[in-house]
């Protein structure tokens, strides 16, 4: 079980494509990148993600620009530990921490796109 969550166009709520390819790996990804402002993360990180960014969790980006979203992002990152993990799967502050940073990183590319996921 995962999140599949990505960045839409406000106007067409399409996933947003990229200029360039990102390499960005979640639970799943496509080998070689994607064009698509999307990211798949294991549900195992539910727990910490509530934590930091409240009961909704992750969900609670949903709705969002990216530009509202990267100091929301960046705070419940840095608010996590750095033990993460080479095993994508272990539920580790770390692992959560390394997903909630490359949520940042794609607002920064796109910050006019509203997330959304599920």
């Amino acid at each position: 079980m995962s999140y599949d969550i990505c960045l839409r166009d406000p106007v067409t709520r399409g996933t947003i494509e990229l200029d360039e390819p990102h390499r960005m790996r979640g639970g799943t990804y496509m080998a070689g990148g994607t064009t698509d402002a999307w990211l798949n993360v294991t549900y195992n990180y539910a727990r910490r993600f509530r934590r930091v960014l409240g009961e909704q969790g992750i969900r609670s980006i949903y709705g969002m620009t990216g530009a509202e979203s990267i100091p929301v992002l960046e705070d419940a990152a840095y608010r996590l530990a750095d033990d993460a993990s080479d095993d994508y799967w272990d539920p580790t502050e770390g692992n959560a921490k390394r997903a909630l940073l490359q949520l940042a990183s794609l607002a920064r590319m796109r910050p006019d796109g509203i997330w959304d996921g599920d």
